[in-house]
């Protein structure tokens, strides 16, 4: 037998063996077993733990709604994908782009085609005349007042002291303050000058940014390193309302941070506290209101917000880049500053860490120009980028830009200078006064009261109304006013117009509710029209009411997503 060939001595020694290895064995066994167990209960904890911050949050018909929506838009995504229907989606969406990319890319206009250099610099009168061609291609008519916001003209004067300032400092470049101290005094002295409007503390903080997008974005960048620095966040969460700007959602996707959006509902669209209250969880690393919002032209409770914010120690940052130079001169130019009684909007608020301001809006500045504000330098030190081991020398930077246009800045310093306070505080009455006689004539015009309602009580500079009549479309009434050469914002959720007064529409104000009233007059008839005929009655949509209308039936964005895509590419259509 084969044992016999193993010595006796050696057989003890195996027989003893074999249990301490069958024990050891299972010991590893057990402890894999453990391990595994420690891992699914982690796991489950985890998922638990997600779940019921979101049946806290949305409540559990609200998260039922958010499941069935998830459902619905896969349900639908899988429809479009058919192969009938997927050719049909194709050739309308590709028909769309075609007609947008003629109203975008104008072709004959007297301007040359340049897709190469040319081999030689062209003389500066060819130059000049090239100019004149490429300003006078056929725009928006921003001069008479017939757009809403989008240009924030100061006046001709104004603009040429700009342009001197920018043409001074044309080469200069914020990076290199030993170079250029010029531009950095005039930096650090934008900063404090519009920390004084928004009652910064005696620590207040700020940068200039590129704009408000950059400024929002700086804002909850911060707020997530100081999250991950102070609690150790590394799923950062942010509540915002939802009529908050849409950079506070591109922030959330360029830097991770997990967007919850708050309902405003009627009839005072202002972010609603409770809900607000019980989407913050253990992640939140800020939470937001606007002064005012960019759809309505409504200021937050943020007196509300900021008893939040200092109950749950979490950063409240107000939006203030449309409000900017309008609401900080309310009071003085005459009209109710929001929540004055309660502390006011701004720093003034305990709670309140941030504030973002937009110099090129209602400061008159130039394009490109933005403040951010905070309580304090520590806070703003969360937004540097610092890196001392680069081998090009040790780097460091206050925002995203590395070098900077250093002639804005000057085009900044200059018009906050020349205006002054007391210009501001005349444009705030001008523009304000414009805005607060439109809402009155949509409130009592025995036509437009009839057939229009304001969205809630505007605070500010923005004017937002929509159809009660249910035999009027509000986006047909875009279309129409678009037709008579307005350049007006559409809205959706609900669907709605804004106005952004400036100083050219504040003159225009009286034209604009006199066409308004007959476009809403035509419409009234169409839909007499259409009463009488029924459904024989071909109806047309016009670009605002075709594209809304589509995009507010459409669970699945993504025929959204695609236009929108091309409305991009077509910007680069040489």
């Amino acid at each position: 037998m084969a044992s016999s060939l193993v010595p006796a001595s050696m057989q003890s020694k195996l027989a003893a063996a074999i249990p301490r290895n069958l024990a050891s064995t299972a010991s590893t066994v057990l402890t894999l077993d453990l391990i595994k167990n420690v891992v699914f209960i982690l796991f489950l904890l985890r998922y638990t733990r997600k779940t019921f911050d979101s049946v806290r949050g949305y409540g559990v018909l609200g998260s039922i709604k958010n499941i069935l929506v998830v459902i619905r838009w896969w349900v639908f995504s899988l429809f479009l994908r058919a192969p009938g229907v997927r050719g049909e989606v194709d050739k309308q969406v590709n028909s769309a782009l075609t007609k947008l990319e003629e109203k975008l890319v104008q072709r004959g206009d007297g301007a040359t085609r340049n897709l190469t250099l040319p081999k030689e610099g062209w003389t500066a009168e060819k130059l000049r005349g090239e100019l004149q061609t490429l300003a006078g291609m056929k725009h928006a008519k921003w001069e008479e007042g017939m757009v809403s916001g989008a240009v924030y003209h100061g006046g001709d004067d104004l603009l040429k002291l700009q342009t001197e300032a920018i043409g001074a400092f044309s080469v200069s470049n914020p990076l290199h303050p030993d170079v250029f101290p010029g531009v950095r005094k005039m930096e650090a002295e934008i900063v404090a000058m519009v920390l004084s409007l928004f009652h910064g503390p005696s620590d207040g903080a700020g940068v200039t940014t590129s704009g408000g997008t950059e400024s929002i974005l700086m804002a909850c960048l911060a707020a997530r390193q100081k999250g991950y620095a102070e609690r150790g966040i590394t799923e950062p969460e942010m509540v915002v309302p939802e009529t908050v700007h849409a950079a506070f959602f591109k922030a959330g996707g360029y830097f991770g941070i997990k967007v919850h959006r708050v309902p405003c509902p009627a009839p005072d669209y202002k972010v609603h506290i409770p809900s607000l209250r019980r989407l913050i969880n253990r992640n939140t690393v800020l939470i937001v209101g606007s002064a005012p919002n960019f759809p309505h032209g409504i200021v937050d409770d943020i007196p509300a917000l900021s008893r939040v914010a200092v109950s749950y120690k979490i950063p409240l940052h107000v939006d203030c880049c449309l409000g900017s130079f309008i609401i900080a001169f309310l009071k003085k130019a005459g009209f109710p500053s929001p929540y004055e009684e309660e502390g006011g909007f701004d720093f003034r608020q305990p709670g309140v860490t941030s504030i973002s301001v937009d110099t090129h809006k209602y400061g008159f500045a130039p394009k490109g120009n933005s403040v951010l504000l905070y309580r304090n330098r520590t806070y703003r030190n969360h937004q540097y980028f610092i890196f001392p081991d680069w081998v090009g020398g040790v780097y460091a930077s206050p925002s995203i830009a590395g070098s900077r246009p250093g002639a804005l800045i000057a085009g900044c310093w200059a018009s906050l200078m020349s205006i002054g306070e007391a210009g501001y505080v005349a444009s705030c009455h001008q523009i304000v006064g414009a805005a607060k006689k439109f809402e009155l004539a949509i409130r009592e015009d025995p036509i437009l009261s009839t057939n229009l309602e304001v969205i809630g009580n505007p605070d500010v500079s923005v004017v937002a109304f929509a159809s009660k009549n249910v035999g009027i479309d509000t986006y047909d009434i875009a279309d129409g006013m678009s037709g008579k050469g307005w350049h007006l914002n559409a809205l959706q959720d609900p669907p709605a117009i804004h106005v952004a007064f400036t100083r050219p529409t504040a003159v225009a104000v009286d034209r604009l509710q006199t066409e308004l009233t007959e476009v809403v007059s035509a419409e009234l008839a169409k839909a007499e029209e259409r009463s009488r005929q029924g459904k024989s009655y071909a109806r047309q949509r016009g670009d605002t009411a075709a594209l809304y209308g589509v995009a507010g039936s459409l669970p699945d964005k993504s025929i959204v997503n695609r236009l929108a895509e091309g409305f991009l590419d077509a910007l680069y259509k040489s």
